[in-house]
């Protein structure tokens, strides 16, 4: 064993002794987390414009700050743009992130003295937890690739703006920058499929033992060192054991990956954004994420069933259930206050807080009442791959309102790596994804069953037609990813080819 696999099993087993401290105690943490933010911002604009001084309970937090979303909190985030200190947060923010949004154009979410340091720390954490539960560390003596967004940052009225898989490129530990790949020069490339093209060339001949990033960019890094090589991933990476992901639900992709690798690999899931990092894996056998208690974060959780209600509900840690369905609501050291991030989430166990993303708030289909979400899909989707040959590389589902004759249904746009052959596999395949749906949604099964919709249907999206969708609308790569569902044929109409 190398002295540095030694020394991070003696780190792995301190980490795992601060992170059960605090998973033991998950009320009383989050109880002082609360307290602090409160005590923190009391004095800044948005502190005071909110009686912050007087806000001793989470009562009082829902009586003063009302649930918004970025558009709602963006005069507040206008003014720290334009340079101004103490307005949602003490001081000015390090770092503005800068990420896509839906409806005016880029958004901005701060990145504080506070916050940020949460970002590597538990990326790093996610790691030493797997070393303390497995004991693997051979890994560390190899080298580490995180697919992300270009490192450089510019600046404005003296805070510094870019990506925040870039900007977290700035804080990895100067013990793993040796064995990081790949290079800053390569990290910088704009173009995303120039950039992956290099980043073969760099690691084709490396001996890469942890690889990390959002599945289905990273699929295309294999592809493309497999086009190269003309070796699967894993007799090229023969020391590959540890894929760490995040973004997007990994099962739906597993069955390709272990076909491109050659072999299984452990994983590692993480939940992270920009507005913070909520979650990762803690341990392999169990299904969800462990929820970060003590990274600045306050979390608040509000049925998604009764959201956009009136006055829905808001309840901290203590109440939730398993299995409920919960529009995630956060506050945090950078300044975000009841803050909807926009993700559904689901609680897999309470004692640890562990989580699954179920989906988008704004990301369901409900044309006719069934409300279906993104864990919905993602699982009958993995549920009918199970037992099959067939693997895919990408898929969405929108509904088909207006069918040129027949029932209205569910249409289901699939990237093939293998398309099934014949219409009796592709009809079984379909008839498992609808029966999977049905099981999981009763008010699917019940449309379905009373003649209001008709089974779904599967289009075959051509090969790179996701990819070239991505790049016609410039979210080629990065943090992007294609939505699982969508309530309009925005994206079902740019995918079919006449």
């Amino acid at each position: 064993m190398s002295i540095k696999s030694l020394a991070a099993k003696i780190f792995a087993s301190r980490i795992q002794r601060k992170i059960d401290a605090w998973a033991k105690n998950p009320i009383a943490t989050q109880e002082k987390v609360f307290k602090n933010l409160i005590d923190a911002a009391q004095f800044t604009e948005f502190g005071n414009d909110h009686q912050f001084d007087s806000i001793q309970t989470h009562n009082d937090f829902v009586a003063s700050v009302p649930i918004r979303d970025y558009e709602q909190l963006k005069t507040y985030f206008e003014r720290v743009v334009s340079g101004e200190s103490d307005v949602l947060w003490p001081g000015k923010p390090l770092y503005f992130a800068k990420t896509s949004g839906t409806t005016s154009g880029a958004k901005y979410i701060p990145l504080t003295k506070e916050s940020i340091s949460t970002h590597p720390d538990t990326a790093r954490n996610a790691i030493l937890c797997y070393i303390a539960e497995t004991g693997k560390t051979d890994f560390v003596d190899g080298k580490m690739i995180f697919l992300q967004g270009s490192p450089e940052v510019e600046e404005k009225n003296g805070v510094k703006i870019g990506r925040l898989s870039g900007i977290v490129a700035h804080y990895v530990p100067n013990y793993l920058q040796k064995n990081r790949l790949p290079s800053w020069d390569t990290n910088c490339i704009e173009d995303w499929e120039t950039k992956v093209d290099a980043i073969v060339a760099e690691t084709a001949h490396q001996d890469m033992t942890i690889i990390s990033g959002i599945p289905s960019w990273v699929q295309m890094y294999f592809e493309k060192l497999m086009a190269q090589t003309k070796k699967p991933v894993g007799e090229l990476f023969k020391n590959f054991n540890l894929f760490i992901y995040g973004g997007v639900n990994y099962e739906p992709y597993r069955a390709k990956f272990e076909n491109m690798i050659g072999r299984k690999v452990d994983s590692i899931e993480l939940y992270p954004a920009s507005e913070g990092f909520f979650a990762f894996q803690d341990k392999q056998g169990e299904k969800g994420m462990l929820l970060q208690l003590d990274s600045g974060i306050f979390y608040e959780f509000v049925k998604a069933d009764s959201f956009f209600e009136e006055n829905p509900e808001r309840i901290t840690l203590k109440d939730v259930e398993v299995d409920v369905n919960y529009v995630m609501i956060i506050s945090t050291t950078a300044g975000l206050w009841a803050y909807n991030l926009g993700d559904t989430i689901q609680f897999t166990s309470i004692f640890p807080y562990r989580v699954i993303v179920s989906g988008r708030i704004k990301h369901f289909i409900s044309a006719f009442g069934e409300h279906v979400i993104g864990k919905e899909v993602e699982y009958a989707m993995q549920d009918a791959l199970q037992g099959t040959t067939i693997r895919i590389n990408e898929f969405t589902v929108a509904p088909q309102i207006t069918p040129q004759e027949g029932l209205p249904y569910h249409e289901w746009f699939i990237e093939f790596e293998n398309e099934p052959k014949g219409a009796g596999i592709m009809d079984a395949f379909a008839k498992a994804l609808d029966q999977s749906l049905q099981a999981q949604n009763s008010y699917y099964f019940d449309l379905i069953e009373g003649k209001v919709l008709q089974s779904l249907k599967i289009t075959a999206v051509p090969k790179e037609g996701f990819n070239n969708y991505m790049k016609s609308v410039g979210k080629l790569g990065g943090q992007n990813k294609i939505p699982r569902l969508s309530n309009d044929r925005k994206i079902a109409d740019a995918l079919v080819v006449d």
